[in-house]
């Protein structure tokens, strides 16, 4: 007998999604009036269970076990009944409207859900299903009172709630941006999959009513959509999820880039009062030590600012006007150059600061135009005009 597609495609597509289960239930226990919250991890476990049940070699072993024959296709239809509820429940919880309104249209949705259910397992009972189907199961009862009807029941259920959901998700995915947009309309994809599965394996039992032969369309043609649908699926709902920390963890690199020439001028600057915390780059999250460099770059700004000369900042918004920048970035160059002299003048004169006193302004967005600014030519040539005759010398 044909076992199927592979199985290791389902169970990998399976244990992917539970792991993204796994990681929305802290946050799930923490917000549990979270309905919405609920109703996702709801999806994510069932969505995860029955990639597992429908593998070809699961089938094989619970029908073993249960002694009885074609028993995992009750127990796989079931599962997918309740995964189209699941589905619907989420859509439910995602619409707009009132309370009450949500809470009515949850109930109908699980209590249709259920008789489906249940009405699955007592059509399978009053059937007779003697000889183990593992991949032609809708066929081969196609025309066999009450397996027949069973069929059908699962199928029109899964259906309905595949489509509902993707077209929720298309019009969602239309309302939001980044990786909330990215993973909704693959979910579109994998709800339109999902329909194409329920297409086929129907056109195939529609076929062997009227007395065709469509089975490939069971045993290979649909299952390629239930395999493909597992890893998108997989991929569409961790993506909203780890998205927003891949995104955050990327700025937060990029970030300590640009402030890099800036901190190696300044992280030696004597900061009174100021606690340094040396941080293992290796063994920090970016965010954090972003934190760390900011706070510590602002403490040498601090302490750099009754050193600030206004005459060297003069000087090096005319010379940067010369050269050709604009205004905007001439009064940054001016501020970097006036910093260095400061820093120059806090290490040969640490307890004589000027009698004029630099007010701090200093402000986020700052920091990394001053960053970009330390290495600018004018920067240099100033700061090396100042420097004693020794120390530009070793600069050279």
């Amino acid at each position: 007998m044909n076992a199927g597609p592979n199985s290791s495609i389902f169970y990998a597509s399976g244990i992917i999604l539970l792991l993204v289960c796994a990681l929305k239930i802290p946050t799930m226990l923490r917000r549990r009036s979270d309905a919405l919250l609920r109703s996702a991890c709801l999806l994510l476990f069932v969505g995860g269970l029955i990639m597992l049940l429908a593998a070809p070699e699961t089938i094989i072993t619970l029908n073993r076990l249960a002694g009885i024959p074609n028993f995992a296709a009750p127990v796989v239809y079931a599962t997918l009944t309740a995964y189209s509820g699941s589905s619907l429940m989420l859509i439910i919880n995602w619409r707009s409207g009132t309370p009450e309104q949500t809470r009515r249209a949850a109930r109908l949705c699980m209590i249709a859900y259920s008789l489906a259910i249940v009405v699955i397992w007592l059509l399978f009972w009053a059937g007779n299903a003697p000889v183990e189907q593992v991949t032609l199961f809708d066929v081969y009862y196609a025309n066999t009172p009450y397996l027949r009807e069973m069929i059908v029941t699962y199928l029109l259920a899964h259906g309905a709630a595949s489509m509902a959901t993707s077209v929720l998700c298309l019009r969602w995915s239309r309302e939001v941006h980044g990786s909330l947009g990215a993973g909704l309309r693959i979910l579109v994809a994998v709800y339109l999959l999902h329909v194409a599965y329920d297409v086929t394996r129907l056109t195939a039992v529609v076929a062997r009513w009227t007395g065709h032969d469509l089975d490939f369309l069971v045993d290979k043609v649909s299952p390629q959509f239930a395999t493909l649908s597992g890893p998108l699926g997989a991929i569409g709902f961790m993506l909203p999820l780890v998205g927003p920390r891949v995104t955050a963890t990327v700025g937060a690199v990029r970030q300590l880039r640009s402030l890099t020439p800036l901190w190696r001028a300044l992280r030696d600057v004597h900061t009174p009062g100021a606690v340094r915390t040396s941080l293992e780059w290796w063994r920090t999250p970016p965010a954090v030590l972003l934190t760390s460099r900011k706070t510590a770059l602002y403490d040498a700004l601090l302490a750099l600012t009754p050193y600030c000369d206004p005459a060297v900042h003069e000087t090096a918004y005319d010379a940067a006007l010369r050269h050709g920048e604009e205004e905007s970035s001439a009064a940054v160059t001016a501020d970097a150059a006036m910093l260095l002299a400061a820093r120059e003048r806090q290490r040969t004169a640490p307890g004589h600061p000027r009698d004029v006193v630099r007010t701090s302004t200093w402000r986020a967005q700052d920091l990394v135009s001053l960053s970009l600014a330390i290495d600018s030519p004018v920067v240099k040539d100033l700061h090396e005009d100042q420097l004693p005759p020794q120390k530009a010398a070793h600069h050279d």
